[in-house]
């Protein structure tokens, strides 16, 4: 059995069945309303029910008092359907909306999938979760004031943990110690979410170039996954960049995109190809990739991460194959290493 959700006073509204609670069946509609926890112990997504009802689930007493209930308030987070809903709240409509907090967090899992590349795995306390837009990035913050930043590589809808990939940088502080000291288990501090780098849904149905050198996979990795999860069916190519076979550290995950969703491709380019790579496929940069597959940019939406050069390059050669300025969304990693006090990815 499926119920209708509405949401005053935006007038959106999405279908939830009767075991989903109301904030997933608004994150699915790609929706984005206030939460904390998700599981009804902090109250950062209390709302009012209007009309209809509604199953409290496991909403904590601290959280949402029995007064509270009877006044037809709610955790939107913990709360099932009982009938259709018309709902109370705000929807976060900018990034201004969504607060920036700062969290200790742990290392809960390591994955080297490239000698230089490691993916860490990071979660919050029991009863905290971040909130942030595919595309945006946390700053780890160190000791005498410093902070690096790293994009979020996974999706908002899969946020039990936090995946950062960090490229060791020769010389930098925190990524040295990352590849070199850092252990499972062990605590960071985290700041976010931060940037404006996120998806912008088109007034008209334009096709999607999402480019991406090196480890500036990880937020498109956020994009592509969420637009999945959301059934987006609009047609997006990824083309990702790398100097070797081994810097695709994640090749396999995006053939598999590419294998399930037809609307979906996946154009891998290296740059310094060696013998080693027995490499049959594209070579060069990564955005001349585009540029030859692409001799009309004009209905195309664009989303680039990576290093200034490349950024700067696409930027201006889209342009003159006329991608218009305002379909060009960016970010730009720059590396910091011990002596610097600037973010840096």
């Amino acid at each position: 059995m499926s119920f209708r959700i509405a949401i005053e006073p935006s007038g959106h509204a999405c279908a939830a069945s009767a075991d989903e609670t109301v904030l997933q069946a608004a994150l699915n509609a790609g929706l984005t309303i206030p939460y904390g926890c998700r599981n009804g112990a902090c109250g950062a997504c209390k709302g009012k029910v209007l009309h209809g009802a509604v199953n409290h689930g496991k909403a904590q007493e601290h959280a949402l008092s029995a007064s509270e209930r009877a006044a037809g308030l709610a955790l939107f987070c913990c709360a099932t359907p009982l009938s259709d809903v018309v709902i109370e709240c705000h929807e976060l409509r900018t990034l201004g909306d969504i607060p920036v907090r700062t969290f200790p967090c742990r290392v809960e899992k390591m994955d080297r999938v490239a000698s230089d590349v490691m993916l860490l795995h990071l979660k919050l306390p029991a009863n905290e979760r971040l909130q942030f837009l595919p595309g945006q990035y946390i700053d780890i913050l160190l000791k005498e004031g410093r902070r690096r930043a790293f994009s979020l590589a996974n999706a908002q809808h899969d946020d039990g943990l936090l995946q950062l990939h960090v490229r060791h940088v020769p010389g930098g502080l925190f990524t040295t110690h990352v590849f070199e000291k850092m252990r499972e288990r062990d605590i960071l501090r985290i700041e976010g979410p931060h940037g404006n780098f996120r998806i912008h849904e088109p007034a008209t149905d334009r096709s999607i170039v999402y480019l991406a050198g090196g480890t500036g996979f990880a937020p498109v990795k956020a994009m592509i996954e969420h637009a999945i999860h959301l059934g987006v069916v609009r047609p997006a190519q990824l083309y990702w960049g790398a100097r070797n076979f081994e810097g695709l550290y994640l090749h396999d995950l995006a053939n598999r995109w590419a294998a399930a969703y037809p609307q979906f491709s996946y154009i891998p380019v290296l740059s310094e190809a060696t013998a080693n790579d027995a490499w049959s496929g594209r070579v060069g940069l990564v955005h001349h990739a585009v540029l030859a597959d692409h001799h009309d940019l004009s209905n195309h939406q664009v989303y680039a991460c990576g290093a200034p050069a490349m950024i700067d390059a696409a930027r201006r050669d889209f342009a003159a194959r006329g991608l218009p300025g305002d379909q060009f969304f960016a970010d730009a990693f720059t590396f910091a290493a011990d002596t610097a006090a600037v973010p840096a990815r």
